[in-house]
């Protein structure tokens, strides 16, 4: 049998364990399951540079922030480049090219920041 404390704080724990879940949650299950799928493949091969969400700073200087991409561009004007591979004017950004599901997927998760 373990002690009152125990107890009493494991169930503080799951307390605001679940807090957690449901404040995080529900944006990302409110997002079509493209920009789930988009949101994804950013977290893997974008987030070590840029910032990916509404409020974090990209951790390379150089790299935008996916949120300020529709202040520049169409969004939709993004998925020829995706395609056919971005080269960028640094030497840090990789040159990459998407699958077409990826391109439609990135595209539909760029879109969710432009809010």
């Amino acid at each position: 049998m373990e002690p009152k404390n125990a107890a009493w704080l494991r169930r503080c724990i799951l307390a605001l364990a679940a807090t957690l879940l449901c404040a995080s949650g529900p944006a990302f299950a409110q997002q079509a399951p493209a920009a789930q799928r988009g949101l994804t493949f950013v977290r893997v091969h974008c987030a070590q540079c840029h910032s990916i969400d509404q409020v974090s700073e990209s951790s390379l200087r150089i790299a935008p922030p996916f949120r300020t991409l529709h202040l520049k561009y169409p969004i939709e004007t993004l998925q020829r480049p995706l395609s056919e591979g971005i080269i960028a004017g640094h030497p840090t950004m990789p040159q990459f090219r998407l699958d077409p599901d990826q391109v439609a997927d990135v595209i539909a998760y760029l879109k969710t920041l432009e809010r």
